[in-house]
């Protein structure tokens, strides 16, 4: 590790503004923790550079597409430990409630907010709020990536073809970037005090849909994150090579809500297992997948403004599906009869059940899941529309560049490469029961997940 702990590195400037004598906000979004987290770390830098106060605030949006209970219970609960943990630094933390873009422009002026820092978002969403504040506000504003190891407009300028091309590049920064963080300082300059948080009532003000409940099996914030790296260290990392892709064991970290809520710091997770005690197959293939396959799926979202739908495939792969996109299918199902876990296919059903109560399937099962979505569809972009609604209606970490990601590569070939032909398919990649069957064993899987 060579790095400077510089925050500087990974923050880039949206808006250069005017700055002026006020407090330094940190609007946290997709980094919800306090330890480890380079945008806070940034903006307190500035608030002790220029004497002035730190505060921090989340916009909680009730017009939120598609979020559902289970996500926002998830999501507040991690907030609740995140005012207690900024009380012990002496940072005010506000959890403002409404539009985003005029609820954060009310507070900047408000609390003469003189400088304004904020997460980094591939993502449509959160980059048309931050535009829409930028050309509304004048103040300076500056974005942080807080959530990858290297920052996503660093590691590359450009979308990536696939993992072998991004990989090197991503290499060759990481022993700069994959430093120690600083710690965080108790702040003298306190005079903001926030309006206390009734959490209950902002709970019930949430338009959220309740058919789909908050999971008991995982315990939402930044403890219970840290706790289950700890857990994950001592025990499963250590065979994680061999058993990662097993559906019937429990060889995956289940990480994956609290990095997509920003609970827990990818970048700390790699500086524990790099210095582990575990075999050097089971580190690098974790590694894989926490920095490169994650990272690449930020940067496809970047530089990708079609990442959600079937116009941003490969054009290889919209040709072959175009051409077998009347193909005949054996099976044709729609949305709700997906929804149901009601095809004939025992394992798939399995699958999807285990994704509605849990708000999580195992990762090998994603991949077969969506190509079976795609060949039992009536064509491409129906089947990527049903993915991607039961992907961010169902799974914890829904609405995040890993899914939009994943549904691209399984159904639009993205970041693979062309196959042999097969009906519906074209050469995008197949995958099927029989293959599934060679690698765990299916029976017990689709029993564990019954009716």
């Amino acid at each position: 590790m060579i790095g400077t702990g510089d925050p500087t590195r990974r923050a880039r400037f949206l808006a250069e503004g005017r700055v002026r004598k006020g407090p330094v906000l940190y609007l946290m979004s997709r980094d919800q923790r306090v330890e480890d987290n380079w945008a806070l770390i940034y903006a307190q830098a500035q608030a002790l550079a220029r004497e002035v106060p730190l505060v921090v605030a989340f916009i909680v949006d009730p017009e939120l597409p598609g979020a559902t209970l289970r996500a926002w219970d998830f999501l507040l609960k991690g907030l609740f430990e995140i005012e207690a943990a900024l009380k012990e630094h002496a940072v005010p933390f506000f959890a403002l409630f409404g539009n985003p873009v005029s609820t954060i422009l009310q507070f900047v002026e408000k609390y003469n907010i003189g400088f304004v820092v904020t997460d980094f978002s591939p993502l449509r969403h959160e980059r048309n709020l931050l535009f829409e504040f930028e050309e509304a506000s004048s103040v300076p504003l500056v974005e942080v990536d807080a959530h990858n190891v290297v920052p996503a407009w660093i590691a590359s300028p450009k979308q990536e073809f696939a993992a072998r091309t991004f990989r090197p590049k991503l290499n060759r920064q990481l022993s700069d970037f994959l430093e120690e963080f600083p710690p965080l300082v108790t702040m003298r300059h306190t005079a903001m005090v926030p309006p206390p948080i009734d959490w209950d009532a902002l709970r019930r003000s949430l338009r959220a849909d309740p058919s789909v409940p908050p999971v008991n099996w995982l315990v939402p914030g930044e403890e219970a994150g840290r706790a289950l790296m700890a857990g994950f260290l001592a025990g499963g990392i250590r065979t994680y090579r061999q058993t990662r892709n097993n559906p019937t064991l429990d060889g995956t970290s289940n990480f994956s809500p609290y990095l997509h809520f920003g609970q827990i710091s990818a970048q700390r997770i790699a500086l524990s297992i790099s210095t582990a005690e575990v075999s050097e197959d089971s580190r690098l293939a974790f590694l894989e997948e926490l920095i490169v396959r994650r990272e690449l799926s930020d940067n496809f979202c970047l530089y990708n403004p079609k990442y959600d739908s079937p116009d941003g495939y490969p054009d290889w792969s919209r040709k072959t599906l175009t051409l077998h996109e009347n193909d005949r299918r054996e099976y044709l199902y729609d949305r709700a009869a997906f929804e149901q876990a009601s095809t004939h296919d025992d394992l798939w059903n399995a699958a999807q059940r285990q994704m509605i109560r849990t708000g999580k399937m195992h990762g090998y099962l994603r991949m077969y899941w969506a190509k079976k979505i795609l060949e039992w569809s009536s064509s491409p972009a129906e089947a990527h529309r049903i993915a991607l609604y039961l992907n961010d209606r169902y799974e914890l970490d829904g609405r995040d560049p890993n899914g939009y990601t994943g549904v691209a590569w399984s159904i639009g070939g993205v970041h693979d490469r062309p196959w042999g032909i097969r009906p519906v398919f074209g050469s995008i990649r197949f995958m099927n029961f029989k293959a599934c069957k060679s690698k765990f064993k299916v029976a017990k899987f689709i029993e564990r997940w019954r009716e």
